[in-house]
């Protein structure tokens, strides 16, 4: 049997073996949450609340501070600490709201609907805005901006993107055999908004008790269907999906909208279902605590707002020292030199490694091998795109394509140069990025 994929891309090491067996397990928060007030791509998010004001489970905290932006909500009842500058995951100084948990898990009435069929469009998209739903894949972007394209009837694919390529990341394979209700339900709501589209589940053919549950579970829905990927990494990026599923291509200059098509994550898809019909905003999600580090990986029901050291201890601490932790998987996430800093949105994963690759080898010169070519879903030039990100050519990086990068890390993995190739260019991409929007 043929599996749908795309070109390039790369196979290593998964270490899904570690949690994926880990039934997800609700995490109770400690005494103090932490709810940064940018925990999405756009502005960030004002709070409406006080210092001393109490606050209950579900309450709205802080609104959208612009067009591209997101609601935050308290995950507990509490008081309100303080507001203050704290450290995200990904080391950056942001504005939080703190709030103290007064352990009794308080929670607004929430405002759940009848049914999918008496809610209009602008009925389900103001209550995916409201539940400060955004791409919870690691993205991040608003999701109730996602679902308004400027012409919706020429979106013919509604991708739910169930491929967890990332290796080690089970979260979302944990959501599919756990909840996978909510997925379809999520699912049919985003379908309502398009009138010409269908709905495609993909699931990587490593998950074959995944893809039969849910085809099974889709069985008669003339709307919805389940298409197999072939397994390798990065089958779950945007464009190497929809290429995979549609045939069709997009650049860095392209919105999915402009190729008929819009792309969910599994947990976003689950946030519009609990937010559409449930009237849930985004007060937790599941996290993969995992590494050869951790004494006892877990799949976690965390609160946002939990301190990722919490989740740590839950999952038994350290069994040996960890050389490196990371917020995300080992590709595409971010290294953490401090993990008492709060999940948000777009946690998806603590992954602790006892060793450290990437320090522990001096790059070398490029042996022109072209391995990077290959490797690359973009089909770019790696190897020459880093040169001139090195040496700040910006006109030549432009020249040669480099903002078509996806910086998914293939290059970097297979360089037997261990040259950083994907951070010159994600450095690069960021300079020229910068450069366009000042001031002409």
């Amino acid at each position: 049997m043929a599996f749908l994929t795309f070109r390039g891309g790369v196979h290593p090491y998964d270490g899904k073996e570690l949690s994926k067996e880990k039934p997800v397990r609700e995490l109770l928060p400690g005494k103090e949450l932490v709810y940064p007030l940018s925990q999405h791509i756009g502005a960030p998010a004002k709070p409406i609340v006080a210092k001393g004001d109490h606050v209950l489970a579900g309450q709205k905290i802080a609104e959208m501070g612009g067009f591209v932006s997101a609601n935050i909500h308290a995950s507990v009842s509490g008081t309100v600490k303080e507001i203050k500058k704290v450290r995200n995951n990904v080391g950056s100084m942001v504005d939080a709201i703190v709030v103290e948990n007064d352990e009794k898990y308080e929670t607004v009435e929430f405002q759940k609907a009848d049914s999918l069929e008496n809610l209009s469009k602008e009925e389900i998209l103001d209550r995916i805005k409201e539940g400060g739903v955004v791409g919870m894949g690691g993205a991040g972007f608003p999701t109730h901006v996602k679902l308004a394209p400027k012409e919706p009837e020429k979106i013919e694919y509604v991708l739910v993107n169930g491929a967890e390529c990332e290796p080690y990341l089970t979260s979302d394979y944990r959501r599919m055999l756990e909840q996978p209700e909510w997925i379809i339900g999520g699912l049919k709501c985003i379908l309502k908004l398009f009138d010409n589209a269908k709905g495609y589940i993909c699931i990587e053919d490593n998950k074959p008790d995944c893809i039969a549950k849910m085809t099974e579970m889709v069985k008669g829905e003339q709307k919805i269907e389940v298409r197999t990927l072939k397994t390798k990494y990065p089958q779950g990026a945007e464009r190497c999906l929809i290429y995979a599923v549609s045939g069709r291509e997009i650049n860095s200059s392209m919105l999915p909208a402009d190729a008929g098509c819009v792309v969910d994550n599994i947990d976003t898809v689950c946030a519009v279902y609990r937010a559409v019909m449930a009237g849930e905003p985004v007060m937790d999600r599941i996290v993969t605590v995992t590494g050869e580090a951790v004494a006892d990986p877990c799949n976690f029901k965390a609160k946002m707002g939990t301190s990722f050291a919490d989740l740590l201890e839950a999952a038994g601490g350290f069994k040996q020292p960890a050389k490196k932790i990371i917020s995300g998987g080992p590709m595409m996430g971010f290294a953490m030199f401090d993990y008492h800093v709060p999940v948000v949105k777009t946690s998806s994963a603590m992954l602790c490694m006892t060793e450290d690759d990437i320090s522990e080898k001096e790059p070398t010169a490029c042996i022109n091998c072209g391995r990077c070519v290959n490797a690359c879903p973009a089909r770019l030039v790696p190897s020459r795109l880093a040169t001139y990100s090195e040496h700040g050519q910006a006109e030549l990086f432009e020249k040669h394509h480099g903002m078509e990068c996806v910086e998914c890390g293939c290059c970097s993995f297979v360089c037997p140069a261990k040259r950083p190739l994907t951070q010159s260019m994600r450095s690069m991409r960021k300079i020229v990025m910068a450069n366009r929007r000042k001031p002409k």
